[in-house]
């Protein structure tokens, strides 16, 4: 019985597969959602994101340099916004936009993890000016959201040409910044949650589940707008998770991730 229990436990690299197998088949819908893709392939996509955060919470314990980590998923979310801008310019396709970019999702959740350890350092220590810098810095992905913001009321009021408009929200997309994260910022606070309460497994999942059920509740009456609760599916790794690294895969993700996005973008539009 312990055998079988000990292969049923997950480590991290595992979690991280199954995860990218579960996105490879919600990008598919993606793609191919304007050609009739079934939903369900949208669905198995829902547990996704919390699983890369979970995984993120325990690798940004563990690490050793958080700044470099940081540095990765900055630079990466940069090249990304430059490509999909780049691709949807040459190869332009009306039934497929390309929003996804995960990395600043994860930026911006690293940052906030960052912001929580310096506040809660500064409580333990009783170091005001550590909680005041803490709080302060938490304000950064809101005040770079003002440019965007600016911009938008600017097109409404007709100031800008539709085309310059699109290539200064282009540029917004580069600043870390809240109202252009994939999924939105409830996973940031997700991502920072689990990362608050790693030590208490069954805390985590019931703000997975908390965050699901409030989704839920605000979601629409449509299939399209009910799924995202479905996330809660993601409680089965954690669960699992036995607390290994395994092989690892630091790179992999970094390159897979937008190679197969980019990959599925050009068969559908070529294969229209």
């Amino acid at each position: 019985m312990d055998t079988v229990k000990s292969k049923l436990r997950l480590n991290a690299t595992t979690i991280k597969t199954i995860a990218i197998i579960l996105m490879v088949f919600d990008h598919i819908h993606q793609m191919w959602a304007f050609s009739g893709a079934p939903i369900w392939l949208n669905w198995l996509g829902r547990p996704v994101f919390p699983i890369f955060l979970f995984a993120m919470a325990e690798s940004f314990y563990y690490t050793r340099n958080r700044k470099g980590f940081l540095i990765r998923l900055l630079f990466a979310s940069w090249i990304m916004t430059v490509c999909s801008t780049a691709l949807q310019i040459v190869l332009p396709n009306d039934d497929v936009v390309l929003m996804n970019n995960a990395f600043m999702t994860f930026f911006v959740t690293g940052l906030y993890m960052l912001f929580y350890d310096m506040f809660a350092s500064g409580a333990k220590e009783k170091e005001a000016g550590k909680i005041v810098k803490s709080v302060l810095l938490c304000l950064v992905p809101i005040l770079t959201s003002i440019p965007a913001l600016w911009l938008s009321v600017l097109h409404e009021n007709g100031v800008f040409a539709p085309e310059i408009t699109r290539a200064l929200i282009n540029v917004c997309l580069l600043l870390p910044n809240l109202l252009f994260l994939e999924g939105g910022f409830t996973l940031v606070i997700l991502g920072v949650l689990f990362y608050a309460l790693r030590k208490w497994r069954w805390a985590q999942i019931s703000a997975l589940a908390a965050i699901s059920a409030l989704s839920f509740i605000t979601s629409g009456a449509g299939l399209e707008q009910q799924n995202q609760w479905l996330m809660i599916l993601a409680v089965i790794p954690m669960l699992l998770y036995n607390g290994e690294k395994g092989r690892g895969m630091k790179y992999f993700f970094y390159v897979f991730y937008p190679a197969h996005i980019y990959l599925l973008y050009i068969f559908s539009t070529l294969l229209i």
